[in-house]
């Protein structure tokens, strides 16, 4: 194990699955990082208080906080790292560095993102806000976990994962392909395309399921299925693997 002050000029590891928050009172979360991904310690505050800690790692904290604002590798998504979970950190000896896929790579590698989402339903789960890392999941964590078991990584959220694809009619999809819904602004909603206007998703308990399910985008189907169909906003069609804009 690598020894090592927490420091920005670094990358870590996670040993085990962690929680990351969406402020530095960690009480609610953001995202999680799965056992074997990467991270980077954003801004270290100065002057900084060092805190002791097992692994050979000190954290570089303000007296007033608790949390370290972290930012993951794999998807630069940003967040707060409760500092009671420092010890589930380790230093790399090797950084991260994304692999380059091409479009026909991808779609030859899509129906192992179809079988893990229909595994993960085949658990017992439920929507987990932020949930990323099985067997609960989120909407677009369940997106990005099931194409991270194929090899391929997405933004995080919904809306940038709509960003990222390449937007396709109704007439193109296919299975493997991804359905967005959410208000004519912003998506707020992602699932994976199945065929016969099916789609497997992670919903939550306002919307009838709590939990991962496959429904029917139709209006003539039952209420979860009339609820997503009029939040349609369309397809997206994953052409490459996401890289950092802001990898040295």
């Amino acid at each position: 194990m690598v020894n090592s002050q927490l420091s920005d000029v670094v990358e870590y590891r996670v040993r085990s699955h962690i929680n990351i928050y969406d402020s530095p009172k960690c009480d609610r979360l953001a995202t999680q990082a799965s056992q074997g991904r990467h991270l980077r310690v954003v801004d270290p505050p100065q002057p900084p208080l060092m805190k002791g800690g097992r692994n050979g790692i000190d954290s570089v904290v303000q007296s007033d906080t608790n949390a370290v604002m972290v930012r993951l590798c794999e998807d630069d998504y940003p967040g707060w790292l409760d500092l009671r979970d420092i010890d589930l950190l380790e230093v790399t000896e090797t950084v991260y560095h994304p692999l380059v896929l091409s479009e026909f790579q991808i779609r030859e590698k899509l129906p192992v993102a179809i079988t893990f989402a229909r595994e993960a339903m085949n658990q017992s789960n439920y929507y987990l806000w932020g949930g990323t890392v099985g067997p609960n999941y989120d909407c677009s964590g369940l997106m990005q976990a099931a194409f991270v078991a194929a090899g391929i990584w997405l933004p995080r959220d919904a809306y940038q994962q709509e960003a990222f694809t390449k937007p396709i009619s109704i007439g193109a999809v296919e299975p493997g392909n991804l359905v967005f819904f959410g208000t004519p602004e912003k998506a707020t909603h992602v699932g994976l395309c199945l065929g016969d206007r099916r789609y497997i998703h992670s919903s939550g308990q306002a919307q009838g399921r709590n939990g991962i399910a496959i429904d029917v985008l139709s209006e003539d189907g039952d209420e979860v299925s009339q609820f997503y169909y009029h939040q349609l906003r369309g397809y997206g069609k994953v052409v490459a693997s996401y890289q950092s804009g802001n990898r040295e």
